[in-house]
């Protein structure tokens, strides 16, 4: 697997393109297939441009290469965009999506591509040792997530966006409200003399749980349990927690 860096995860076609190799040779690995995260995870939740994943899908389909999108929070990107289910997944070979992340469903997640490829994966799955048996019940909360759970999803994006403008009030360099999109807020702890193990565990000791995903960096993820009057409190804790000691 080749990745390749990128600013705040944010997708640019002659990027992947320039590492994909779809004729290697014998003696290396050739690219069959190139995957896009949507929203990026690690780029603090930020939603990826339909032009340049147009883009690297014209060109990786020209070059023979498959489209697979990371569509696990897929829903957040059609809520803060304003672009369609429709428009994003034409552009992908196979898409999979997640039921519990931002929608609120207990457990899930589905692949969605023709019918072939998919009763191809089924068969892929079962050779992993994967399956499970007497679904409706999950299923039946998958059809309430996805039939109620959708337009609320900006909701935690505003949420998320009071968090960061907040903590930028503080000192500006650790986060920029600006590039918070959706439901995810990366702080960058590095300038003010507090590692991310640190706050994570002052913030636990006040009854806030974050994560710590390097050491100056913090991540904070709003979702359909978190309500108004949690941020709010949420925004105080860590006002305290960021003060150096």
């Amino acid at each position: 697997t080749r990745t390749w860096p990128s600013t705040d995860g944010l997708l640019k076609a002659d990027d992947a393109l320039a590492i994909a190799h779809e004729n290697a040779g014998p003696y290396l690995v050739s690219t069959k297939a190139i995957a896009v995260e949507n929203t990026h995870n690690f780029g603090g939740g930020t939603v990826q441009p339909i032009d340049e994943i147009a883009k690297l899908s014209s060109a990786a389909h020209a070059r023979g290469i498959a489209m697979h999108l990371d569509g696990a929070r897929i829903w957040n990107a059609h809520v803060a965009s304003g672009v369609s289910f429709a428009e994003y997944g034409k552009h992908f070979d196979t898409i999979s999506v997640c039921l519990s992340k931002g929608l609120g469903s207990p457990i899930g997640s589905v692949m969605l591509s023709t019918k072939e490829r998919v009763a191809e994966a089924r068969i892929w799955r079962k050779r992993y040792g994967a399956g499970m048996r007497q679904v409706g019940i999950i299923a039946a909360a998958a059809h309430y997530a996805l039939d109620n759970n959708i337009a609320r999803l900006a909701e935690d994006h505003a949420r998320a966006k009071k968090i960061a403008t907040a903590l930028a009030a503080i000192d500006s360099s650790l986060v920029d409200p600006s590039k918070v999109h959706t439901n995810i807020v990366g702080l960058e702890l590095s300038k003010i003399g507090i590692t991310a193990a640190e706050l994570t565990a002052r913030c636990k000791d006040a009854g806030l749980w974050i994560s710590a995903l390097g050491p100056h960096y913090a991540r904070l993820v709003t979702h359909l349990d978190f309500n108004d009057a949690q941020c709010d409190q949420s925004i105080e804790i860590l006002k305290r927690a960021l003060v150096v000691k």
